[in-house]
């Protein structure tokens, strides 16, 4: 078990192996390999980026430890995030989504990723483009030392939120935006005394 460390109760905590981790990370086994290998990361990618739109909506309202623990079958359920094959999904898809244990059961949260996949498709430029377009400058950004400092909402992705919308995306929501930001490292949330820092090569 994760030693807290009783001057910085909120920063960086040393896992088992003794390298300090945001303290999320080491929270359950699952996140460990997702908190060093793919948080905060920089991604790219239009399949990509509309696998976590999508995997971000369905998590409002859950832990996103509930997701990751279903990813898998939420990309067999949804075909690999093809936007061009889940924006063709017809009623019996949704029946069969709805009858799938493996995902997130929810009709409006299957429904929307339905819109969002033709949302997407009738974009004007690349969804990760234009997802990347609200990257803050990092050089505005004071790096979190405790887990209080990292915000829910910011300004980027209340304005993300209003343009995914006013292009017909739905369950795109300010803290869904943002949540997208941290996981796809538009913006870099590791705390200051993470170990991971020096391995995320991003803009931040």
């Amino acid at each position: 078990m994760a030693e807290l460390d009783q001057d910085n109760p909120n920063g960086a905590i040393a896992g088992p192996d003794g390298r300090p981790r945001c303290p999320w990370g080491l929270s359950a086994p699952d996140y460990v390999d997702y908190h060093d290998q793919e948080w905060g990361r920089p991604l790219r990618g239009v399949t990509e980026m509309f696998e976590r739109l999508c995997l971000e909506g369905f998590q409002s309202g859950l832990s996103w430890l509930v997701i990751l623990r279903k990813r898998e079958a939420f990309r067999r359920a949804f075909a690999g995030f093809d936007p061009a094959v889940v924006a063709e999904f017809g009623d019996d898809d949704t029946a069969r989504l709805l009858n799938d244990p493996g995902i997130v059961r929810n009709r409006a949260k299957i429904e929307a990723a339905r819109r969002n996949a033709r949302a997407v498709l009738a974009l004007d430029e690349p969804l990760d483009e234009l997802l990347w377009s609200f990257a803050p400058d990092p050089a505005g950004r004071t790096r979190p030392r405790t887990l209080a400092d990292v915000p829910a909402v910011t300004p980027e992705s209340t304005a993300m939120a209003k343009a995914l919308k006013k292009r017909g995306f739905s369950f795109v929501g300010p803290t869904t935006c943002y949540a997208l930001m941290q996981a796809t490292g538009l913006v870099n949330d590791h705390l200051e005394g993470c170990s991971v820092n020096h391995l995320v090569n991003n803009t931040n």
